[in-house]
């Protein structure tokens, strides 16, 4: 068979005129591109601004505990005077926070979370040798700095606010935990009956201060579940806190459903979807360790509850 030079030819030379047809379209197309002006659409900034209710978390601050450099490899270090001084950062920041979010969308409630652990005390014989304070020392420390951030919020804003207090695990009077009883034996406790008792003329501040583990609060119909968060178990393992605390809340979830759990302890601050774990004002210690906790500077806890959308900002609050 020959080979048809001329019927080849002519093959090559009308696959190149097409090749030749689409390279034009392509050329004339970006010259439209290049000579195209964006037309201009109409932004306008949203008028109907939603309203939220702002929450300050505030736990495990462990006042009179002190951390060395040495026992955590110089990662941390914390005595009476950071105590204190990031105490008042807390405050501070926090409402410079809320005043900051309240540029966009209204905010007339806060609520201050109070989730224990605000001492260490003496549960552990190694805090009995190593605290720079006593229990009640402590805990008249930790009443001064907590009322003067209470003045300051009041001074410096216009809002409401509630102050929901828990007690921790490491503020009780005895050796052991208690269950039923362990309100009974907590100075957070007592600690909580005095601030309210302190504020109950004043009209800008409810205190909710109950015997039991969990306190649920109300907001916009999202109910909330604030507790300390000791009894969530939880030794290591794949998966943090998660896992236990999820394990937990569908437990507690068939007594009574809630939106959002809050709580404090692990020392982690980590927004868990359906649950918020609070950082800590003593930063990494021992027990970070021991927990296997991440490493992470001392904060604490800012989130909002939207009225139409329910959590929407969740933020650390820095307090060095």
């Amino acid at each position: 068979m020959k080979f048809d030079f001329e019927t080849e030819n002519k093959k090559l030379i009308k696959d190149f005129e097409k090749e030749i047809l689409l390279l034009n379209k392509k050329q004339d197309l970006i010259l439209e591109l290049d000579n195209y002006k964006p037309k201009q659409v109409q932004i306008k900034e949203e008028t109907n601004k939603s309203e939220a209710t702002a929450v300050l978390v505030a736990s495990d601050w462990h006042f009179e505990e002190k951390v060395s450099r040495e026992s955590v490899n110089n990662k941390n270090y914390y005595n009476l005077n950071t105590a204190e001084h990031s105490a008042i950062n807390f405050f501070a920041n926090g409402l410079r926070l809320v005043n900051i979010l309240n540029k966009d969308i209204a905010i007339k409630n806060v609520v201050l979370a109070l989730l224990g652990d605000f001492i260490s005390g003496y549960i552990h014989d190694e805090l009995m040798e190593e605290n720079q304070l006593s229990p009640t020392e402590s805990i008249l420390k930790v009443y001064d700095v907590i009322s003067s951030g209470i003045d300051f919020l009041l001074k410096n804003s216009k809002y409401k606010f509630i102050v929901i207090c828990k007690y921790g695990n490491h503020g009780r009077t005895t050796q052991k935990p208690r269950i039923q009883s362990a309100h009974k034996n907590s100075y957070e406790w007592l600690l909580y009956h005095f601030l309210a008792k302190q504020y109950k003329d004043n009209k800008r501040v409810e205190f909710i201060v109950e015997d039991s583990y969990h306190t649920i609060l109300n907001i916009y119909n999202y109910k909330l579940r604030f507790h300390h968060g000791d009894w969530l178990k939880y030794q290591g393992g794949i998966g943090g806190i998660t896992v236990p605390a999820n394990k937990a809340i569908g437990q507690w979830n068939r007594a009574e459903q809630v939106y959002l759990d809050v709580f404090g302890h692990w020392h982690t601050f980590f927004d868990g979807g359906n649950f918020i774990c609070n950082g800590s004002l003593i930063g990494y210690n021992a027990f970070s360790i021991n927990i296997k906790a991440n490493y992470e500077e001392p904060k604490q806890t800012l989130f909002l509850i939207d009225k139409k959308r329910g959590k929407t900002i969740v933020a650390p609050i820095f307090v060095r």
